[in-house]
């Protein structure tokens, strides 16, 4: 009987790696909880045209936005683990979310499987030409005596952009009103027609329009200057080191995938984000790849939860 139970156990194996080195053997889709031109979007269609070449099968974008990013990411969560569906999340979605919304449909942590952490990036503080304040301390001063009367703008609940935010609010004692989007284009559009006055974007989602006198840049979100923007201070230099954040994406799966195709997936993205091509195009969006294995991905996402989740309780940021 135990050669017997030996013997399935070999063929059991056996069968599941022929499967893995077989993979994938139909189309795979590629889930972007945000819109079309969106920074994720460029991204996972970088990477999803990359895997289709490198596996010989289709990688075929769905974009499914909403809720934060949550609307893709569940749908991803309740997907089958076989590595037919994938997911390119940011801070949100993929780690946050949890800590933000009262009756998620998924857990982040035990539906999600991360593959590999794709690319990052630092933020700029932005503010329409309205508002009286021309630097990072002009803008605190202004905002202690006016609370609420600015608004700010996110690509999403949970998102870089608006946790950042959270954080320079609860750590300068100031108050401005959040209104969520769908991705930076929508936000940004909003931010130049004056419906908001402020938002913490990736560097080259607002720098043209900084350069042409249309925002008024304050600080950018690293311990250093961005070779991008190399006049607009950091807010180290301005004494809230502790503001340092970064806009992040990453691929996941669902939960259950065989470790063998998440090897596989893995290998070929880290090979894809560092390819000449991918770093020129991701390098011109303001974000460094730092593509890596599935463990580094996971220490990542604990390091940010522990980080943000303190940020929200701190601020007493929801989202419904």
């Amino acid at each position: 009987m135990k050669i017997k139970s030996f013997a399935c156990l070999i063929l059991l194996l056996i069968c599941s790696v022929g499967h893995a080195q077989q993979y994938p053997t139909k189309a795979v889709r590629v889930v972007i909880p945000y819109p079309p031109g969106s920074t994720p979007d460029i991204v996972g269609r970088t990477l999803s045209s990359k895997l289709q070449e490198a596996f010989g099968q289709p990688f075929v974008v769905e974009n499914r936005t909403g809720a934060g990013g949550n609307i893709g990411a569940e749908a991803v969560a309740k997907s089958p683990g076989d590595g037919y569906t994938l997911l390119i999340g940011i801070n949100g979605p993929a780690a946050i979310n949890k800590f933000l919304y009262k009756d998620l449909a998924y857990d982040s942590d035990k539906d999600l499987l991360p593959v590999s952490l794709l690319a990052s990036a630092p933020q700029m503080l932005v503010l329409t030409p309205s508002v009286e304040a021309n630097s990072f301390k002009e803008l605190v001063a202004w905002l202690k005596k006016n609370p609420g009367r600015l608004s700010y703008g996110s690509v999403g609940s949970g998102s870089a952009s608006h946790l950042t935010m959270e954080l320079l609010k609860s750590d300068a004692g100031i108050f401005m009103v959040h209104i969520p989007y769908r991705g930076f284009p929508p936000a940004v559009t909003d931010l130049l027609s004056g419906n908001i006055q402020a938002m913490f974007a990736i560097i080259p989602a607002v720098l043209p329009q900084v350069k042409a006198g249309k925002l008024k840049a304050l600080a950018v979100t690293g311990l250093k200057r961005s070779a991008l923007a190399p006049d607009v201070p950091s807010v180290a230099e301005l004494g809230y080191p502790q503001l340092e954040s970064l806009a992040w994406i990453g691929l996941l799966t669902p939960a259950g995938l065989p470790q063998e195709i998440l090897n596989r997936i893995n290998a070929q993205t880290v090979k894809a984000m560092r390819a000449a091509d991918t770093l020129d195009l991701l390098g011109k969006q303001g974000f460094d790849v730092v593509a890596g294995s599935p463990t580094e991905f996971s220490a990542w996402i604990r390091a940010e939860q522990a980080k943000w989740s303190r940020v929200i309780r701190a601020s007493g940021a929801v989202a419904e």
